[in-house]
């Protein structure tokens, strides 16, 4: 039998890009909190972030204070994702797209790619990154497309099935974790599709996160800023790269 690895060394942070003020009634923060479960359960430390508590400015600017908006409270936020070795991305579906919310921390986060790590790569390599979609219209798979997209682009590995969601029936009618009438169920908790997806998205996460950190992050071979030339060509390798 396979030895269970461990995680307890391991960080997530789970961003909700709910449109609603009030959290209490974020039907994503109930598919976030199943998928938080198996990791704290395994060890991980999770940490949440609502964006829609913070201030954060608009633009592809690493602090709102460079173009007129001081009251933005992206760079700390920043800091406690660079913090994670696991980001998932969390949205609702509006006209079959990704929250405004989630766009603008997608933004944010571009907005740091150029950064550079240790090794001199991009500073997201070496972590990895999903995604989870919530709603009662089409368009779960589209959404995950574009987030998972967007994180791997800027550095996030992405592992297999890294996206979970639930969206019901099409059209108006119970969202994720609302109530059933007459009853003490909420919609969605027992759907298998949903919780096998969850599952997956979580343990495979981790196990991705869990590979990178023991090989001390991505290869710094042919991917670094100011080393990529010495490699290009393999029939002349720079050893001082490897």
């Amino acid at each position: 039998m396979q030895q269970a690895k461990k995680f307890d060394d391991l960080r997530a942070v789970f961003v909700n890009g709910s449109i609603k003020k009030d959290k209490t009634g974020s039907h994503t923060q109930h598919l976030i909190d199943k998928a938080a479960g198996i990791m704290e359960h395994e060890g991980v430390t999770v940490d949440h972030i609502y964006a829609l508590d913070y201030p954060i400015a608009f633009g592809m600017v690493k602090n709102g204070a460079e173009n007129g908006q001081p009251d933005d409270a992206w760079p700390m936020l920043q800091k406690r994702i660079l913090d994670a070795d696991i980001l998932v991305l969390a949205t609702p579906i509006w006209l079959g797209a990704i929250s405004s919310v989630t766009s603008l921390v997608i933004e944010r986060l571009y907005a740091y790619s150029g950064d550079r790590n240790e090794k001199g790569q991009y500073v997201y390599y070496g972590r990895v990154g999903g995604c989870m979609i919530t709603g009662n219209e089409d368009g779960m798979k589209h959404c995950a497309r574009d987030i998972l997209f967007c994180l791997q682009h800027i550095g996030y590995m992405i592992p297999p099935q890294a996206d979970c969601g639930w969206v019901g029936e099409a059209g108006p009618g119970q969202s994720y974790g609302d109530l059933i009438e007459g009853t003490d169920k909420r919609t969605g908790f027992d759907n298998d599709f949903t919780n096998r997806n969850v599952t997956f998205m979580a343990w495979n996460l981790m196990y991705a996160a869990r590979m990178l950190k023991d090989a001390g992050g991505w290869p710094a071979v042919g991917n670094t800023v100011d080393g990529w030339e010495h490699v290009a060509n393999a029939k002349d390798p720079n050893p001082e790269y490897r």
